[in-house]
C-alpha cells in the first residue's frame, strides 16, 4: 500500500463517483479508475454508461475492498492490464499476462504502416518477431485475412498465450519458437515486421516497468542489440522488395536509420507515434542485390 493508502474494510461505504475520485488521489488515472472499478464490479470494461448512471450509488463491500486491491496494486506500476487480465489492440480483445509484454496503443502504428507496405500485394506472406501475445501478428491477420501470418517468440510461455488468443480470435497464425530470424529457416516474406526489446540495460524506467518480463524489455548497453541482430537477419528472409519494420525507443530513430543502412536496407524511413515522436523505422530490401 501506498503511504495514506486507507486499510480496506468492509464497513466505510462509498459511491461509485467518491471511489473513483479516491482513485485519482493516490495517483491511478481517470481512464485506469474507471477500468479498475468496471472488472471489480463485473461489468465489461467498455461499460462507461453504468459508471455515468450509478455515479451516486454505494458500492457493494465486496467491489469496494475488490477496488482498493486492485488500485493498489496499479500504484505499484502493475500494468492494468495484467491486473484485468486483457488488453483491446486494434480492435482486437486479447488476454494478457506477466508472461508477454503490455500491448501498447502505439504500437498499433507499426501494424498500420505493415498494412500500407502490403497493401498491393495479393496474398502476402509477413511474420511478426517476438510476438508476445500476438497482438501484431493477430492485428495483422484479421485485417487481411488472405496473408499468410508467421509469428515467432523465443520464450515458450509467450507462445502459450498468443496461441490461446488466436484460438479465441479464430485466426489462424503459423507459430515457431525460437530467435528472432533464426527460427524461420528458408521462408520468404514480403514483410517482417516487430517490436523488439529496445530500453537500454541501465535505463531508471525499467524500475518502473519490473512487472513485466525483462527479456521483452532490455537489449544491451545502448538498447539496439536485438534491432541489430534482427537488421543483420532478416535480408536472408526477405523477398526482393520486401519491408523491414522496426518499434524503437523514442530518441532511437536515427540510430536505428544507421542499423538499417549499414546491413542493406533501402528507402529507411520512420513513422511517427500518437504523440508525434518516431517511433518506428523501416526499410526495403532492395529488389536487386
Amino acid at each position: 500500500m501506498t503511504s495514506g493508502y486507507p486499510r480496506p474494510n468492509a464497513e466505510h461505504a462509498v459511491t461509485v463517483q467518491a471511489a473513483l475520485a479516491w482513485a485519482q488521489q493516490q495517483g491511478v488515472t481517470r481512464l485506469e479508475a474507471q477500468v479498475l472499478l468496471l472488472h471489480s464490479a463485473g461489468h465489461d470494461l467498455h461499460d462507461r454508461a453504468w459508471l455515468l448512471s450509478h455515479g451516486p450509488d454505494t458500492l457493494a463491500a465486496p467491489v469496494h475492498l475488490n477496488f482498493q486491491t486492485l488500485v493498489a496494486r496499479r500504484v505499484a506500476h502493475e500494468p492494468v492490464a495484467y491486473i484485468t487480465g486483457q488488453k483491446e489492440f486494434f480492435g482486437l480483445p486479447l488476454l494478457v499476462d506477466a508472461r508477454v509484454l503490455d500491448p501498447r496503443a502505439d504500437t498499433e502504428v507499426l501494424v498500420e504502416w505493415a498494412l500500407s507496405c502490403l497493401a498491393d500485394v495479393p496474398d502476402p506472406h509477413v511474420v511478426d518477431l517476438g510476438t508476445g501475445s500476438g497482438a501484431i501478428a493477430l492485428a495483422l491477420k484479421h485485417s487481411r485475412p488472405q496473408a499468410d501470418v508467421w509469428a515467432v517468440d523465443l520464450s515458450a510461455d509467450a507462445l502459450v498465450v498468443a496461441q490461446a488468443n488466436a484460438q479465441r480470435l479464430a485466426l489462424p497464425i503459423t507459430w515457431r519458437q525460437g530467435s528472432w530470424c533464426t527460427a524461420l529457416g528458408d521462408a520468404q516474406f514480403d514483410a517482417i515486421v516487430s517490436n523488439p526489446p529496445y530500453v537500454a540495460d541501465c535505463d531508471p524506467h525499467l524500475q518502473t516497468l519490473r512487472h513485466e518480463p525483462l527479456s521483452a524489455l532490455a537489449a544491451g548497453p545502448d538498447g539496439l542489440d536485438d534491432i541489430r541482430q534482427i537488421a543483420q537477419q532478416a535480408g536472408s528472409n526477405l523477398r526482393p522488395g520486401g519491408w523491414l519494420l522496426l518499434e524503437h525507443g523514442f530518441d532511437q530513430a536515427l540510430a536505428v536509420h544507421d542499423v538499417l543502412l549499414n546491413a542493406g536496407f533501402e528507402q529507411v524511413q520512420s513513422r511517427p507515434d500518437l504523440a508525434g515522436i518516431l517511433r518506428c523505422s523501416g526499410g526495403r530490401w532492395p529488389t536487386m542485390k
